[in-house]
């Protein structure tokens, strides 16, 4: 007894929800006529309003759908439009010229920083270098497997060319 007391009370307390019932008459053709070529034009709202009856169509039988509401339902679902849309014309080659230039702008800056750079220090000579190895022989820098290691072959801290002659 308590319990149907709760139910009927929280009954008549719920607010009523309105749901749209599938639609069961056809939309007109003149709405639906060339829809691929008016979707772009079309205002957002007639845009939304069209899809909705479309999907209020669906929900029945598909049987009962016209040739006509198929077509304009598969091209609004997946058709070219928003984030399918096709790019426009000549968009690769911009972005082809774009990256190209971009390279060349780089390349350039490389170049002008080199030029107005300092020259290398004077430690990076093969001949500095070549005397930072017997150096460090001398003081047995890493004597297991380094430039000290008994056996070692290795160039040890030689990178650059002969200083040239001057």
């Amino acid at each position: 007894m308590f319990r149907s007391s709760i139910v009927r009370a929280s009954r008549s307390v719920a607010p009523r929800v309105q749901c749209r019932a599938a639609s069961t008459h056809p939309l007109s053709n003149p709405t639906l006529i060339d829809v691929e070529k008016r979707w772009e034009s079309m205002p957002p709202q007639e845009q939304a309003e069209l899809w909705m009856s479309l999907r209020d169509r669906m929900k029945g039988s598909w049987a009962e759908l016209t040739p006509m509401e198929k077509k304009a339902s598969y091209w609004i679902a997946f058709g070219p439009h928003g984030p399918r849309a096709l790019p426009p014309p000549g968009e690769g080659k911009k972005v082809f010229l774009g990256t190209v230039i971009g390279v060349v702008a780089s390349f350039v800056l490389f170049l002008g920083i080199r030029q107005l750079g300092r020259p290398l220090p004077s430690t990076m000579t093969r001949e500095w270098e070549e005397a930072t190895n017997e150096y460090l022989k001398e003081q047995k820098v890493e004597p297991i497997t380094g430039i000290s290691s008994e056996g070692y072959s290795g160039p040890g801290y030689v990178q650059s060319p002969p200083a040239a002659q001057k």
